[in-house]
């Protein structure tokens, strides 16, 4: 795509969902850090259902310690690999209690070295938290990325450069959240909903899937 069309790209898509949020049920930035670092090979559905009691209760990172391994473990059981994920959960909240006053650091950097914490939910954590710009890559972006021209890349980390480099203002905070979406809900994984997507005359992507019978 050249800079015109995704101009028009992320216009279509902003026309769509003028306001795109993540799905991720949380109310301050530690609750989203948690959230995030749960979603990790699960659904936004079934980690909101898991933080939905525990969330009530906790909401700064000593409520968590308090709460101990073992407590958080009874919560978060539907969720895959929720044993590593309860013991990174609370390691990383002893150091927001230890270094940082319990605070959720906006620096990108520094939140990745927190146990559990990668680049990717990093990039979520300040982009959602905090308002920066950053293009947080999940399989579904890696998809779009790719699948339409917009960002082609062979890894994450490739296709979150060219994204970098190739949206423009004004959609760049809300970027990474029309991508998730469009990809977790039109241009699926294994049969894209082309007939009904309002880029589809922008996408390289070939043939296009025609309407349901």
């Amino acid at each position: 795509m050249n800079k015109a069309q995704i101009f028009d790209f992320f216009s279509r898509l902003t026309e769509a969902n003028p306001a795109p949020v993540t799905e991720l049920a949380y109310g301050n930035p530690y609750q989203l850090l948690v959230a995030v670092t749960l979603s990790a090979q699960a659904t936004d559905v079934g980690v909101n259902k898991a933080t939905r009691a525990l969330f009530m209760d906790v909401t700064t990172p000593q409520q968590m310690l308090d709460l101990g391994e073992e407590g958080l473990k009874t919560h978060i059981r539907t969720i895959g690999l929720f044993n590593t994920k309860a013991k990174n959960v609370i390691a990383l909240s002893d150091i927001l209690v230890r270094d940082f006053g319990g605070e959720v650091p906006q620096d990108r950097d520094t939140l990745t070295t927190l146990p559990g914490v990668g680049r990717k939910t990093a990039n979520v954590v300040v982009n959602t938290a905090f308002g920066q710009e950053t293009f947080a890559v999940d399989t579904h972006i890696f998809r779009v990325g790719n699948r339409t021209g917009l960002a082609p890349g062979k890894t994450v980390l490739a296709v979150e450069t060219k994204l970098d480099k190739r949206v423009p203002q004004p959609f760049r905070r809300d970027a990474h959240h029309w991508l998730i979406l469009h990809g977790r809900y039109i241009c699926k994984a294994r049969k894209p909903e082309c007939w009904r997507c309002p880029v589809a005359d922008l996408c390289r992507f070939k043939p296009k899937t025609p309407p349901p019978a």
